[in-house]
């Protein structure tokens, strides 16, 4: 049998809230699972969600500063996150959090060998950097400084970290800028970003996943109580956007007024033809228009402070 999913915008629940409250549970790793399958382009199996320091409820939630830590069947650790809030230094944040997990998850007396590959995936909802795309993936190599050419590993480093590339090795970082997203959901990933910006899914998406997040995603599966705190969390979500753009926008004013008063004054002052003094363009203009309605020369030299001479010469 078919299964027709029929979903409306505004019918499901947004994703950054669901992250923190409903897909922690096993029988929703599906979900999870069909993202990060999309995303990462491999059948990726969750092995359990694991609980640290940056996943713990902070007065702060309701800003949605969310990290979701999940271990995967190949031993690989990756970082979830949903930032909502507009953050200026929120690329040094990413590092932060790779950092982190590594050295917690490091094993005491274990080699440098042993330190499991970290996956940073950011799901952002401002406008992060300046790029037209809006998924970016970032990974770490070394190219040589004459020959241009990539260092890879040698046969035995290869057996030792079971990979053929270093970038392999190190953490790998992806940015998601839903807000980017131009609606034109073509891929499997597009499919979720679509979600991601619309809390809504397609009659005809097929993505890994995504029919399984139309069905335990719905507002209509939420529990009264659950009901409560998703409509706070709305409340606070756009209380904090129109607080973030007012200021936004505000700011922006601020400096775009400086911005034009730094001109006019960088702007007027000019040097006079055929003189060596420098006269504000303002001031001159104010000399013209007196000279033209034929206010006497002495009176536009007391007035404007240009000299009688320079005034002849206008």
């Amino acid at each position: 049998m078919k299964i027709i999913i029929k979903v409306n915008k505004g019918n499901l629940i947004r994703f950054d809230w669901a992250i923190k409250r409903l897909l922690r549970h096993k029988a929703n790793y599906i979900i999870l699972e069909g993202f990060l399958s999309e995303l990462l382009n491999d059948d990726i199996k969750i092995q359990e969600i694991l609980d640290s320091e940056s996943n713990k409820e902070t007065k702060d939630n309701k800003y949605n500063r969310v990290d979701m830590l999940v271990s995967n069947a190949k031993g690989e650790l990756i970082i979830i996150e949903c930032q909502t809030n507009r953050r200026q230094d929120y690329l040094m944040r990413m590092l932060f959090g790779t950092c982190k997990v590594i050295v917690d998850n490091m094993d005491e007396g274990k080699g440098y060998n042993k330190i499991k590959k970290v996956i940073s995936i950011n799901i952002v909802y401002f406008d992060l950097g300046h790029g037209e795309d809006y998924i970016y993936h970032g990974t770490t190599q070394y190219v040589g400084i004459h020959k241009k050419d990539i260092l890879s590993l040698s046969p035995v480093e290869q057996k030792v970290y079971h990979t053929e590339q270093i970038a392999k090795i190190y953490p790998e970082y992806y940015i998601i800028k839903v807000n980017q997203f131009n609606e034109l959901a073509i891929s499997g990933i597009d499919e979720w970003v679509y979600l991601f910006k619309n809390s809504a899914i397609k009659p005809n998406f097929k993505a890994k996943g995504i029919k399984e997040a139309a069905e335990k995603l719905s507002v209509l599966q939420l529990t009264p109580k659950q009901k409560i705190e998703y409509d706070n969390f709305i409340k606070d979500w756009r209380d904090l956007e129109s607080y973030t753009v007012g200021n936004f926008d505000a700011g922006r004013a601020e400096g775009f007024s400086e911005g034009i008063s730094e001109g006019i004054s960088e702007g007027i002052s000019i040097e006079a033809k055929n003189t060596d003094t420098k006269i504000n363009m303002a001031i001159l203009e104010i000399a013209t228009k007196m000279k033209k309605n034929g206010v006497d020369t002495k009176t536009i030299s007391e007035t404007t402070n240009i000299s009688i001479e320079d005034i002849e010469k206008i």
